[in-house]
C-alpha cells in the first residue's frame, strides 16, 4: 500500500523535530545527509519533516545507544518496504540480529578485560608472553626481528 502524502498539519519544522526528539538540528542535518531521514522543502525552502520522522529518529538514537553503527542502521532502514518508519515488529526482528552481534562484542570485550587484568599484574608488555601485545606468542612463527612493527600490526 503506497503512503499517502501528509496533510499540512503533519509537517514539522526542523526546530520542532529537534525539540521533540532531543536531537540537535545539526544531528538532524547529518542524519539527512547520510540518508537516515528525509525532508521536503516548503515554498520558502525550509525543511519540513513528516511527523513519523520522530519515530525514525527515536529508532536511530536507540540503535546507536546499543552500539549499532550508523551504516548498519541505514541498511536496516533501507530494508523496510516503501521507506516506511520502523514498527515494533521491525525492531523485534532487527534486535534479534543485532543481539547476536552485541553478544559477540561483549564476549570480545570480556576477554580483553581478562587479558588487561593479567597484563596489569606483570607490567612488562613482553613481546614473548604478553597476551595483549602477542597473543599465544603468534609473532614467534613470523620470524626474527621486529616482525610486529614490520607487519603493520603494531
Amino acid at each position: 500500500m503506497a503512503q499517502q502524502a501528509p496533510g499540512p498539519h503533519q509537517w514539522l519544522s526542523i526546530g520542532e523535530v529537534s525539540r521533540r526528539s532531543g536531537v540537535t538540528a545539526s544531528a538532524l542535518h547529518f542524519y539527512e545527509r547520510n540518508g537516515l531521514i528525509s525532508a521536503d522543502r516548503s515554498a520558502g525552502n525550509q525543511r519540513r519533516y513528516r511527523r513519523d520522522t520522530l519515530r525514525r529518529v527515536a529508532f536511530i538514537r536507540v540503535s546507536q545507544r546499543v552500539g549499532i553503527p550508523l551504516k548498519e542502521i541505514l541498511t536496516a532502514l533501507e530494508s523496510l518496504p516503501d521507506g516506511r518508519t520502523p514498527t515494533k515488529q521491525d525492531w523485534e526482528k532487527l534486535s534479534r540480529v543485532w543481539r547476536t552481534e552485541l553478544d559477540a562484542r561483549i564476549s570480545t570485550l570480556e576477554h580483553l578485560r581478562r587479558d588487561l587484568n593479567s597484563c596489569i599484574g606483570c607490567g612488562c608488555l613482553s613481546l614473548k608472553s604478553c597476551s595483549l601485545q602477542n597473543p599465544r606468542d603468534l609473532l614467534a612463527a613470523m620470524g626474527d626481528g621486529p616482525v610486529l612493527w614490520q607487519s603493520g600490526l603494531g
